[in-house]
């Protein structure tokens, strides 16, 4: 692909690094799902386009009327499209715009050497983020805001279903609103080991443990103050509303790949509820960059990196296989 040209509002940066995301193993093995095949409203672009929404990179070029970065900036990029007009993004909620676009879905991204990004999607990122913590900002950044929907704090229990990538986002987000009392729920060994490397004290095997009992247990009987979703699927979902407490919610941050079968009767005995959570906001994203800086976020033992050369067999395929967790394109 040619070198991106850089128009007024714009800014190219020279890309860091990328990660794969879970939406990019669905469009890749089996798109296009978000890809647009017609113009996008708020782009104009549709296939072939160049994916990667997950990234950071450095400023080398600002548009004509860019203020808010220069040349030489390393920044994290927020990379929704919104239309500004529909009535969730007159309510503040651009991120269930009902246009939505992303950058890397619905425009040319980040898995590419150089990419141009609108000025309001970018974060300056403090001497104390590095570009590979820059990159994971997007992803945990769908965790924490997952995490605030849950309305948690200091003294509260909380669960999360699933230690994968948003999994321990969530745990790293929960942390960071205050709460310690926290119960991880994974049926992998190797990605109960990997959150238990990083100092997660609870975490059970739900082939072993029943997570209903262990939380009530652990609770007296009062359940807990939040569940997370972070599987997708069903048998998450049924064992999280037995978890989560009366007038409490399951808050679900997963993509679910087929039609679920619940009982609705949980929630009407307890008056509980589900709560989706759909992408960010900048908040979101200030908020974790300023948590990254203080320390607060460890790769350690599950983000990989691999040149772009390997995308297929270290990347792809191997999240697809589940030989790996996270991996961060070295562009």
């Amino acid at each position: 692909m040619p070198e991106p040209d850089c128009p007024p509002g714009h800014a190219k940066l020279r890309v860091a690094h990328n990660g794969i995301c879970g939406t990019d193993l669905h469009e890749y093995y089996a798109g296009p799902i978000f890809f647009p095949t017609e113009p996008h409203p708020l782009t104009g672009a549709s296939l072939p386009l160049i994916m990667g929404h997950e990234f950071s990179g450095t400023v080398v070029e600002a548009g004509e009327g860019v203020r808010a970065v220069a040349p030489g900036d390393r920044v994290a990029v927020e990379p929704i499209y919104r239309c500004g007009s529909c009535a969730p993004c007159q309510e503040g909620h651009y991120n269930v715009c009902r246009q939505i676009g992303f950058h890397g879905l619905m425009s040319n991204g980040g898995m590419a050497e150089y990419t141009v990004v609108p000025e309001y999607m970018l974060h300056r990122l403090p001497d104390e983020v590095s570009p590979e913590l820059g990159a994971m900002v997007e992803p945990m950044a769908v965790a924490y805001h997952a995490a605030r929907l849950g309305g948690v704090g200091p003294g509260d229990h909380a669960v999360v279903f699933g230690a994968g990538p948003i999994g321990i986002g969530l745990w790293f987000a929960l942390r960071g609103e205050g709460v310690e009392d926290i119960t991880v729920v994974e049926p992998s060994a190797a990605r109960r080991e990997a959150i238990e490397r990083l100092g997660a004290a609870d975490v059970i095997d739900p082939r072993a443990v029943d997570p209903a009992r262990h939380i009530m247990r652990r609770t007296k009987d009062r359940g807990a103050a939040a569940a997370y979703d972070a599987a997708g699927v069903e048998a998450s979902v049924e064992s999280a509303l037995s978890c989560v407490g009366a007038h409490r919610p399951l808050v679900s941050v997963a993509v679910y790949e087929r039609p679920l079968t619940t009982s609705l009767l949980k929630l009407v005995l307890s008056e509980s509820r589900i709560q989706g959570s759909l992408c960010y906001t900048a908040d979101d994203y200030r908020r974790v960059i300023d948590l990254m800086a203080r320390g607060h976020y460890d790769t350690t033992g599950w983000v990989g990196h691999i040149p772009l050369d390997q995308l297929h067999d270290e990347g792809f395929a191997a999240l697809h296989a589940g030989t790996k967790m996270k991996v961060l394109v070295d562009l």
